[in-house]
């Protein structure tokens, strides 16, 4: 068996906020699929810290594709609660070209958040 592999990411609650109070369309509709914009925005005010635990998340993934060039796939990488309430990984589009190409099936990823900041990792195990 081949080792795995990692990738992490640290997002701070301040950036968060100050996307927030800048440009919140750009963090909703370019960062943040719909289904996730549902999870993140539970009443009227948005959940800082799931917003931070998910951006942290999708770069933890993309950092496992090994990508040499690119921007990140915002809306190609989906976090979404799994039935345990787990986070998930989905992807899509160019996401799941660059995943098939890096000869990734499936990814897990654990986040962690408390003032002031989220931690993401996420693992691919290689057989």
């Amino acid at each position: 068996m081949l080792p795995g592999q990692v990738g992490i990411d640290l997002v701070p609650f301040s950036r968060v906020r100050a996307m927030l109070a800048g440009s919140e369309e750009l963090l909703t509709t370019r960062m943040l699929t719909p289904r996730e914009h549902e999870l993140c925005y539970p009443g009227r005010t948005p959940d800082v810290p799931g917003i931070a635990g998910r951006l942290a998340a999708k770069e933890a993934v993309f950092k496992l594709f090994r990508a040499d060039r690119g921007t990140l796939p915002w809306q190609g990488i989906e976090i979404l609660r799994g039935s345990g309430g787990w986070p998930e990984v989905h992807l899509a589009g160019r996401a799941a070209h660059l995943a098939r190409d890096a000869r990734i099936e499936h990814i897990d990823v654990s986040i962690a958040h408390d003032e002031p900041c989220a931690i993401a990792i996420a693992y691919v195990a290689r057989t």
